[in-house]
């Protein structure tokens, strides 16, 4: 970007009001960071929800409504994982593509 363009950003930033300041570091937090990016550009999930999902999600409803949810400490301590090791695989790009797609979706 050249510093034309760069000057010319920060004058129409420096006059937003702060809830249009806000919202705009948000957007530009979210462009910023890999995650976020990689979420923007994930194809939308078109699947149909099945009877099958809702069979699944009443069954969840109804197990949580006699029992405590397990907390995800717990879950990854039984792969021997950390929520340290959790949030660096979220940020960490995979090597090989899932289900045999290709990286490119």
């Amino acid at each position: 970007m050249n510093t034309d363009t760069r000057s010319h950003v920060h004058s129409l930033v420096d006059q937003l009001p702060p809830v249009q300041l806000a919202a705009l570091e948000t957007i530009l937090r979210s462009m910023l960071d890999p995650l976020s990016r990689k979420l923007a550009l994930a194809p939308f999930d078109d699947e149909p929800f099945t009877e099958e999902d809702r069979q699944a999600v009443a069954e969840a409803v109804e197990w949580s409504k006699h029992n405590q949810p397990i907390p995800i400490e717990e879950v990854l301590s039984d792969f021997g994982l950390t929520m340290t090791d959790w949030e660096t695989m979220a940020k960490t790009p995979l090597d090989e593509p899932l289900n045999g797609q290709s990286k490119n979706g």
